[in-house]
């Protein structure tokens, strides 16, 4: 079931998910979700955790690799060719969210016991209800504003986004342009890709929603 909550950090074992790329239009939609108890509570602490926005690159990859170390954690990645599948299928990008969430919430479920799993409100907040399986229906899920403040979602916002991050580096070398980060200023690079190949070679790079898209196929 569903509840909201404003009482954070929460207490006791539980789950926190975030994402990374939902406001990039290249690259992947990376959902991770991390696992808290007592002990890694603990460990996360010293770690000194804020948002992935908040913080710079270098110190997301640099948290990352610590909050792996740290804690049970899941990372899923939707890659924009996958990206652009779904969103056809679901229409909406808070349902595609929903999907991405409820598959880290369930995927980290078969090795942990949580009770709870929390994340950012976002959309209808049935929407991740809907998307999980057997599993994930059989615990508590809050949303709330904010939700990094506790500190199972603040790494699970950093272990997001070095991933990110580390699928953006990637799929620039495979097409040979440097991908930039955000949705402002990326319009030439996408005109470019456009130029070099079409619609087939955005559509593995780059989230054709956007708007970027139309304005780089409309005439100069």
């Amino acid at each position: 079931m569903i509840e909201q909550t404003p009482d954070l950090p929460l207490a006791g074992p539980h789950i926190g998910v975030d994402e990374a790329g939902k406001g990039d239009y290249f690259g992947y939609l990376v959902v991770a979700a991390v696992y808290v108890d007592e002990a890694a509570a603990a460990r996360l602490a010293a770690l000194s955790l804020r948002e992935s926005k908040v913080i710079t690159d270098q110190r997301a990859r640099q948290l990352a690799q610590a909050v792996r170390q740290a804690c049970q954690h899941e990372v899923v990645q939707i890659s924009p060719a996958r990206y652009n599948q779904l969103y056809r299928k679901l229409g909406n990008l808070n349902r595609l969210l929903a999907w991405g969430h409820a598959r880290a919430i369930e995927n980290l479920l078969a090795r942990v016991p949580a009770p709870v799993a929390l994340s950012d409100q976002f959309g209808d907040p049935h929407y991740i209800e809907q998307s999980l399986m057997q599993r994930g229906r059989q615990i508590r899920l809050l949303q709330t504003p904010r939700a990094e403040r506790d500190p199972a979602v603040a790494a699970a916002s950093v272990l997001a986004r070095a991933r990110f991050l580390e699928s953006l580096e990637r799929l620039s070398a495979e097409v040979g342009v440097a991908l930039p980060k955000g949705a402002t200023h990326v319009l030439p690079v996408a005109r470019q890709l456009l130029a070099a190949g079409g619609m087939p070679l955005l559509e593995r790079v780059a989230k054709v929603h956007f708007r970027t898209t139309r304005q780089a196929l409309a005439p100069e």
